[in-house]
């Protein structure tokens, strides 16, 4: 398993939703991406970050990395405050950006039963990343301002726009 990085298209690309929860590699599947991001020192990892097309997220948790299949934000608080991003796709990349202070979050487990959870502060800011990744939306696109690495995310955005022609 590798991390994905930009400017490779499939972190733009919004993910189909799951539906086969009966496969017999998947709980495998799910410890070894649990595994991955934390070996990689990450707090949540987007399927399309290693190159799969399975609606799922992982992300820390105070009960471990846990897995949200199909992931919907269906309550969101009105208060943005703005915090220091980074991704395991954007190396050396940071900026703030403003994310919802405390969100619900509708998903299925890895039993494929629909469940919800409350988050709030960095919790809730994970969640939102990683459900943005499986919409092919990326957190450079909200940056408000780079702390490190504007640079490096331009050289990569000509290199997108060399590999489009």
């Amino acid at each position: 398993m590798q991390i994905i990085t930009y400017p490779n298209i499939i972190l733009r690309k919004k993910l189909p939703k799951f539906t086969d929860f009966n496969q017999p590699e998947l709980k495998k599947f799910i410890n070894q991406m649990s595994d991955f991001m934390l070996k990689e020192d990450g707090v949540g990892l987007a399927e399309n970050q290693v190159n799969s097309e399975i609606r799922v997220m992982i992300a820390n948790t105070k009960n471990g990395p846990t897995a949200f299949f199909n992931p919907r934000i269906i309550k969101k608080s009105l208060l943005k405050p703005s915090s220091e991003e980074g991704c395991l796709s954007f190396p050396k990349i940071y900026g703030t950006v403003r994310r919802h202070k405390k969100i619900t979050l509708e998903y299925e487990d890895i039993s494929g039963v629909t469940q919800q959870i409350q988050a709030c502060g960095l919790l809730s800011v994970i969640l939102q990343h990683e459900t943005d990744h499986l919409n092919g939306i990326l957190f450079v696109d909200k940056i408000k301002k780079f702390t490190d690495g504007r640079e490096r995310l331009e050289e990569l955005r000509k290199t997108a726009k060399e590999n489009e022609k």
